[in-house]
């Protein structure tokens, strides 16, 4: 499979240890290109248009699928959500993203959702004998209570096309990492995000500010 240019979406202060996993499987199978901001390389005094400026057109310039992780104070988070959205913007010379979202075990989420056909479900859940579709949008926030809005935004609907996946399903081989990834960036453009929901402009629900 090609070898796709990927930016990593999560909060720094509490996840980092969870994106610097990934990056170390990465070194030993070359799953992916690493596209990510990491600490330190936004200078954090610049203003937040500023922020964003740099976040979409030097991180996000050439990556074609963003991973999410999701951990407990993920939704809160503004330069979150600016990813996010920068992600699904289908602009002129920043074309859209495709979307994983990757709940990770602080979240004790044992919910799932397989957006790309059956390929997926029949490697990652063969297990499962029955699927459903669920569009509501209280039921998505009690299964995914820690997903950012934006995701629950584009749950609600299948031409999203975003699969969620638990952590440890997710690093459990090198083959599923790599075609999940591969998946995503398949589906990117047939994508239909809905962007309605304006980007976040400060952070809630914790007492300090950092991205």
């Amino acid at each position: 499979m090609t070898t796709h240019k990927v930016f990593i979406s999560y909060h720094h202060r509490n996840d980092q240890q969870y994106k610097e996993m990934l990056l170390n499987i990465n070194r030993t199978f070359s799953i992916f290109i690493d596209a990510s901001v990491d600490t330190g390389d936004i200078d954090p005094s610049l203003s937040d248009q500023s922020i964003r400026t740099k976040i979409r057109d030097e991180y996000l310039k050439d990556s074609t699928v963003t991973i999410l992780l999701v951990g407990t104070e993920t939704k809160y988070r503004k330069h979150i959500d600016w990813e996010l959205y920068s992600s699904m913007y289908d602009g002129q010379v920043n074309k859209k993203s495709g979307i994983l979202v990757v709940m990770l075990p602080s979240t004790n989420c044992d919910n799932f959702r397989a957006a790309h056909d059956d390929k997926e479900k029949e490697l990652l859940y063969p297990h499962v004998e029955s699927w459903m579709s669920i569009d509501s949008e209280t039921t998505l926030k009690e299964r995914y209570p820690y997903a950012p809005k934006r995701i629950i935004d584009n749950l609600k609907s299948n031409s999203a096309n975003i699969s969620i996946v638990s952590w440890g399903k997710f690093i459990s081989s090198p083959e599923i990492m790599e075609k999940l990834i591969h998946w995503t960036f398949e589906d990117r453009l047939s994508a239909a995000y809905d962007l309605s929901t304006p980007m976040r402009r400060i952070n809630s629900g914790v007492l300090y500010s950092l991205l």
